[in-house]
């Protein structure tokens, strides 16, 4: 297999649509690799196809599409010709079902396709996509769709995903491929399992695709360990994350402490083990609050690839924030009047969650009518008449409690993938005339931005880059053999 090159910085898979295919674009123009998030982006296509697909990039790359059909389906449900009329809400999708069809895993392989074709588009740098395993459903179509597209790299966090690697080999031969379903209240020794199988979307297979690099996210040297010897297929790299990244961390080990702002603590069996990371022979790139030439230099000493980085590119021009929150949070950062919260109640999941708060945050939380209609947070559970519902603990309480969920357990969540959506622009119409509040994630080092600006109220990704590069390591790479897994 012919050696990959991997440059040092790693952009953050931001989701939703924060990292969206124009971030990605812009940072693999400048060597570094360029990640587009792959969390909620059949909402995010439609959404943008009901807006009239401003500058007919969906479109063209719909076109390009090797199945035409669906292109075409997605076209005739959902796109609208000048956008939506001022009022008027956006059409959903379908809630996923325990058993998904062959036309809403067309939709994901589709939009998966779309972000990746448009941020590979000219010129010949890497790209890469984010997953959560945590949102296990759409995992496997978005994967395919993003390899037809001929993604470079995934990247994985938020849970094991040890069934990946080897589901990679699979859909890169259009074999069937298979991942954990995690399902509450299975009986005992009974699992669960998410089954995709790529012949069914073609009337002749094509030829092989290209099998994009595969590193997992990690919080931990055991979960390092058992991804490198266990997972019964390649893995080509870690990126180790930190809890001071933005988005969801990781529990701290252990028994939850709280500070005094009930934010969990982490300590020193949170941190990873660099030497132990070393003797696994993989390269490793440093995640959370790397974002400096310091971070940088410093990564490198301890025998790190690099690092990813976040938070610095969610504010840059080409990020998909939307600019009037872009504007407000750089304006609070430049005055020193900024927070960034570990919410340990915020996301449905459970795991901890990151919220940036400031004075002009137009979100009205309190106010909002609890409601799932998204539903990718949702948590699948057996009934006993043997069928899989979903529910989550951001919906309804009656509804949760209906549902047979814990009335506690509802306690302060909020409905991220609503508010992921606002956070880029697409925010959800309600019946009372009110949108869906945003709830913007960073990481801890966005109140220390404020050196990097400069005073600046905007700034490029090759801004981003130029920034973290000024130091005597500029222009290092490394490059391995992705068949051997040696660091050439």
């Amino acid at each position: 297999m012919q050696s990959v090159t991997l440059p040092m910085i790693i952009q953050g898979g931001m989701g939703a649509g924060v990292s969206d295919w124009r971030l990605a674009n812009a940072v693999s123009r400048t060597g570094q690799l360029g990640v587009v998030s792959g969390t909620a982006l059949d909402t995010i296509l439609v959404r943008r196809l009901q807006n009239g697909d401003v500058g007919g990039h969906i479109r063209r790359a719909l076109a390009q599409f090797p199945i035409p059909a669906a292109s075409a389906f997605a076209l005739a449900h959902y796109f609208i010709e000048g956008g939506r009329q001022s009022g008027v809400a956006y059409t959903l999708l379908p809630l996923y079902k325990a058993e998904m069809s062959v036309e809403r895993q067309q939709l994901l392989m589709l939009s998966a396709f779309v972000e990746v074709y448009l941020a590979k588009e000219g010129h010949s740098g890497l790209v890469g996509m984010n997953l959560l395993t945590k949102i296990q459903q759409p995992n496997l179509a978005t994967l395919y769709g993003a390899m037809l597209a001929g993604v470079d790299a995934v990247l994985m966090g938020a849970g094991i995903p040890r069934e990946f690697p080897v589901a990679i080999d699979a859909l890169s031969e259009h074999r069937v491929a298979t991942s954990a379903f995690d399902v509450e209240d299975m009986p005992a020794g009974e699992t669960a399992h998410i089954t995709f199988d790529p012949a069914v979307h073609w009337q002749a297979l094509p030829p092989a695709l290209h099998r994009p690099l595969f590193l997992p996210i990690i919080a931990s040297n055991s979960l390092a360990t058992v991804m490198a010897r266990k997972a019964g297929g390649r893995v080509d790299g870690f990126i180790i994350e930190g809890p001071t990244a933005g988005g969801h961390n990781a529990p701290p080990r252990g028994q939850t402490q709280f500070n005094e702002r009930g934010e969990p603590i982490y300590g020193p069996r949170d941190e990873v083990d660099l030497a132990k990371m070393r003797e696994l022979g993989l390269p490793f790139w440093l995640a959370g609050g790397k974002g400096s030439p310091e971070g940088l230099r410093h990564a490198l000493a301890e025998g790190a690839s690099g690092i990813q980085v976040g938070t610095l590119f969610a504010y840059c021009e080409e990020s998909g924030h939307a600019a009037n929150l872009k504007a407000s949070i750089l304006s609070a950062v430049a005055r020193n009047a900024v927070d960034v919260f570990t919410d340990p109640r915020a996301s449905p999941t459970g795991f901890p969650f990151k919220v940036v708060n400031w004075a002009e945050n137009p979100a009205d939380w309190e106010h909002r009518e609890r409601i799932c209609d998204l539903g990718y947070l949702r948590s699948a559970y057996r009934r006993p008449d043997g069928k899989i519902h979903f529910r989550c603990a951001s919906d309804s309480i009656d509804t949760y409690v209906a549902k047979g969920g814990k009335v506690e357990e509802t306690e302060g969540r909020k409905c991220l993938c609503n508010a992921l959506m606002s956070n880029i622009g697409l925010e959800q119409l309600r019946d009372n005339g009110k949108v869906e509040p945003p709830l913007i994630t960073s990481g801890d080092d966005l109140k220390l931005m404020g050196a990097f600006l400069d005073g600046r109220r905007s700034y490029s990704a090759a801004d981003v880059v130029a920034y973290l590069l000024d130091s005597d390591e500029q222009g290092a790479q490394v490059a391995y053999t992705a068949s051997a897994q040696e660091v050439l």
